[in-house]
C-alpha cells in the first residue's frame, strides 16, 4: 500500500487488502495480515483508494450483493449472500451508497 503504483509489493499488498475485505474479514485482521496497525491501514488505504478499509469493505460487500442481484437472486437472499443482515440492510446501503434505490439501479444498468 505504498504511494508507487508501480511498485509490485504496493500491487500486491493492495490485492491481498482487498481479497481479505471482500472475504469478511475485519479491518483488524486484515491489518494484523498486511503486519501494519489499523491506523497505518487506514492511511494507506486512503492514498490507495481513496477511502479507509471499512468503507472499502462497505463497497465490495454492495458490489456482491448487486452480482447477486443482477444475477437473478432474489434481493432478501442476495442481502444474506453478500452478508447483509437483511433486506433493509441492503436496501440502507444501496441507497448510502449509490443514492438510489436498488429498483432504480437495476433498471439503470
Amino acid at each position: 500500500l505504498r504511494r508507487a503504483p508501480d511498485d509490485p509489493t504496493a500491487v500486491t499488498a493492495v490485492a491481498a487488502v482487498v481479497a481479505g475485505l471482500r472475504d469478511g474479514l475485519s479491518v483488524a485482521e486484515v491489518a494484523h495480515g498486511a503486519g501494519l496497525s489499523e491506523r497505518q491501514l487506514h492511511r494507506r488505504s486512503l492514498a490507495a483508494f481513496g477511502y479507509g478499509p471499512k468503507t472499502l469493505a462497505r463497497v465490495l460487500r454492495f458490489r456482491r450483493a448487486l452480482r447477486l442481484v443482477r444475477g437473478g437472486v432474489p434481493p432478501a437472499s442476495a442481502a444474506a449472500g453478500a452478508g447483509y443482515a437483511d433486506q433493509a440492510h441492503l436496501s440502507r446501503e444501496v441507497r448510502a451508497l449509490a443514492g438510489v434505490q436498488l429498483s432504480v439501479l437495476l433498471s439503470e444498468g
